[in-house]
């Protein structure tokens, strides 16, 4: 039974390291990014060092503080502890550690994210327990995400309405 039980140390073994948090900040938004996800879903405060072992997908965000967000695009108010960590692969978290939301009056530990179908642009998220539920992409972009979506949309308006008559 030893054998399957990790140390913190072994699973954070040749992991890529950063400090400070501009460096952490730009490392879990590119991380974000490269994932698929949008840039909104992970808003730590106070980042202090972040993690990354490639050869596993282990990575971890620690803050120097616990963090409440509301979600207001999925009413949704969820708690991140002081340190975040998950393992990770193209359009999914699991075996997250870290984060609960608020479900009426209950914190329910969130221990997966994932968007399935990136074409219908919504992300499930899942309890321990299995359960999960789903909320649009847009619930959790960036303002500047938002907006970039919001010119993409009008360029093809424009090209549509351009073409529409040739």
């Amino acid at each position: 039974m030893a054998g399957l039980i990790r140390s913190k140390e072994d699973e954070r073994a040749g992991a890529e390291i950063v400090y400070g948090h501009e460096e952490c900040h730009r490392h879990s938004i590119e991380l974000l990014e490269e994932l698929g996800f949008p840039k909104g879903v992970l808003p730590l405060k106070d980042l202090e060092e972040c993690g990354r072992v490639k050869e596993t997908g282990f990575v971890w965000m620690k803050q120097k503080a616990p963090y409440e967000h509301f979600f207001v695009g999925s009413n949704t108010k969820v708690s991140y502890a002081t340190e975040v960590t998950a393992y990770v692969e193209k359009f999914k978290m699991k075996k997250m550690t870290g984060i609960k939301s608020k479900q009426m009056f209950l914190w329910v530990p969130l221990s997966e994210m994932s968007i399935e179908n990136p074409s219908r642009k919504k992300i499930l998220f899942k309890t321990p327990m299995g359960i999960g539920k789903s909320f649009p992409v847009s619930a959790f972009m960036t303002d500047e995400e938002k907006q970039e979506q919001q010119e993409k949309l009008e360029e093809v308006h424009e090209w549509n309405l351009v073409h529409q008559f040739f």
